[in-house]
């Protein structure tokens, strides 16, 4: 995959399910893929270079018909307590807000060594997908509400060279039960 600073590299066909050639993938994608699998989560993929920022997102949400949802890692200020935050690629985040509403001191970005430690993925490939990883439980789940009106969820497969696109109660009803995990619902101001 060839990109610059100024694009990317997108192949623009919609792929159901896993890739046939996994040759060059990573296992944390690879995992992920036996999963969904297994879960019985049918998913379309794209791929395409490293996608750094929500705003290179735009033309791989075109493609998958969905708005990608933002996946945030946070922290509180002692580094005790850490959240990833699902919202709509079109809203923004207030750490105001979200503190208030959960209850925490000002939350930040959660450095790289954690988001590692916990998901097994590199900044930049922060998804939901990757709390499969979290075997210790440390990190809490919060989607604002807006995200659980659509039809439709967007995530990496815990590797930012690939998108996928799949019903948002599967999200709810199979993978998160899976895991074992519960969610915050929590709903951020639109400005």
């Amino acid at each position: 995959m060839v990109h610059t600073n100024d694009t990317f590299y997108l192949d623009k066909t919609l792929y159901n399910g896993r890739p046939n050639d996994q040759a060059g993938r990573l296992l944390k994608e690879i995992r992920t893929y036996d999963l969904l699998d297994k879960l019985n989560i049918s998913y379309q993929r794209v791929d395409h270079s490293p996608l750094p920022t929500i705003e290179a997102c735009r033309e791989v949400d075109a493609l998958l018909n969905i708005e990608i949802c933002k996946n945030l890692f946070l922290r509180n200020a002692q580094k005790t307590d850490f959240y990833l935050l699902l919202l709509p690629g079109g809203k923004k985040f207030r750490t105001a807000a979200l503190s208030k509403q959960i209850g925490s001191a000002r939350l930040s970005f959660a450095e790289p060594e954690f988001i590692e430690e916990f998901l097994d993925i590199t900044p930049g490939s922060v998804s939901v997908l990757g709390l499969m990883n979290d075997k210790g439980r440390r990190v809490r789940l919060l989607i604002d509400k807006d995200v659980l009106t659509q039809e439709f969820f967007g995530c990496h497969p815990c590797i930012n060279t690939s998108s996928l696109k799949f019903n948002t109660t599967d999200l709810l009803d199979k993978f998160l039960p899976a895991i074992q995990c519960e969610y915050t619902l929590v709903d951020l101001p639109i400005d």
